[in-house]
């Protein structure tokens, strides 16, 4: 896959992930697309005027070297098509074509949780970013934020802190550490963890690009956390996108005049679990048996049953039942195969006890036949 058409359409400004799925299967290929004329990529769904800005960009880039600069820096470029591209964020509505990337993703970024917050952090809401996000470190799981000043920063520190893995999604590109004085973190978390922007490399810290990076802080978590938010904070923006991508979303309850928390008392007034102490986390969320689903997922299928199950499951919802009508099975053992299956990673429930087979990170399991 050549994915320097990827970087070249992330470069214009107004395709995003409906006007380049649109480019794809109207041409087949991104290569084509981008050296069409602008007749032809407005017989794909583009406006006159985008399709002369994708003409002009074009005209005046070099992808080649634009490519070569970044490899320089150490950066990466995921796409869809990629198999590190994040599961979970592949799977919220829309997810951006195309990541930006200084560190490394692995497949126990999975297990994320995003902590977020104000900027102008109390000692109460310092302690509570401190202690939550290095017990979650501890046990396994991934901490996301956003690399800003205040809860952002001290959760990134509290992960690092504790020996964990850390993922800073920025505003900006991934080459303009934003806010400077955080440049020495940013540093820590490339090395043991990674630092994301779906905004090319050379992009400024622009106000505008922050509540959009949100979408990305919570779509590559299982959950947000919101520590303390004013009634304006982008943290409660994080919040609505997790809730609006099917994600939980917890808040720190907190003193009802204090205005870092009239925000989070508010979510939770909206229906928010209210985050009373780490441990109701971790049972919500099941994350108590992380390291325990680290080692299972790498467990091929163990017996006919399982290799049978997987014969009739496909990406496409299917009910319990019909997996036992399907297969012949009774039902007890319907179950209770799917339940390990769920723990290996070979299958997910997608609600309503409907299951779909899960894409493993090394490519398709294909079960013999």
């Amino acid at each position: 896959m050549d994915k320097r058409y990827w970087v070249g359409f992330n470069l214009v400004k107004g395709i995003g992930a409906v006007r380049l799925q649109a480019l794809r299967d109207h041409f087949g290929d991104l290569s084509l697309a981008w050296q069409a004329p602008a007749d032809a990529l407005q017989s794909a769904g583009l406006s006159p005027r985008l399709a002369e800005r994708v003409v002009q960009i074009r005209t005046g880039l070099n992808l080649d070297k634009f490519m070569s600069r970044m490899a320089a820096q150490g950066i990466q470029v995921l796409t869809w098509d990629d198999e590190l591209y994040p599961r979970r964020l592949k799977e919220i509505d829309q997810p951006p074509p195309v990541l930006y990337m200084r560190g490394a993703m692995k497949a126990e970024d999975f297990w994320s949780v995003a902590v977020v917050g104000t900027r102008r952090v109390s000692a109460y809401g310092r302690q509570v970013a401190d202690e939550l996000a290095m017990f979650l470190a501890n046990n396994g799981v991934t901490i996301v934020s956003g690399l800003a000043r205040g809860v952002d920063a001290i959760a990134h520190q509290a992960a690092l802190k504790a020996g964990g893995r850390t993922i800073a999604v920025l505003g900006c590109g991934v080459d303009r550490i934003y806010p400077p004085e955080n440049a020495q973190l940013a540093e820590k978390i490339r090395a043991s963890g990674a630092i994301l922007s779906d905004y090319a490399p050379g992009t400024p810290p622009d106000a505008s690009n922050f509540p959009p990076r949100n979408r990305i802080i919570s779509g590559l978590s299982m959950a947000t956390v919101v520590v303390e938010a004013g009634e304006t904070s982008g943290a409660l923006i994080t919040a609505q996108f997790a809730a609006d991508q099917g994600r939980e979303v917890f808040a720190v309850p907190g003193n009802i005049l204090a205005p870092q928390s009239k925000g989070t008392n508010r979510l939770i007034a909206d229906g928010a679990h209210p985050m009373l102490s780490v441990q109701d986390l971790l049972d919500i969320l099941n994350l108590r048996r992380v390291t325990e689903q680290r080692e299972v997922q790498k467990i091929l299928p163990g017996n006919e049953t399982e290799e049978e199950l997987l014969r009739v499951l496909s990406h496409e919802p299917m009910h319990m039942d019909d997996i036992r009508n399907q297969t012949g099975l009774p039902i007890e053992r319907v179950s209770a195969t799917v339940v390990m299956m769920e723990l290996k990673r070979l299958v997910r429930q997608v609600g309503g006890m409907n299951y779909v087979a899960v894409r493993e990170e090394l490519g398709e399991y294909k079960v013999k036949v």
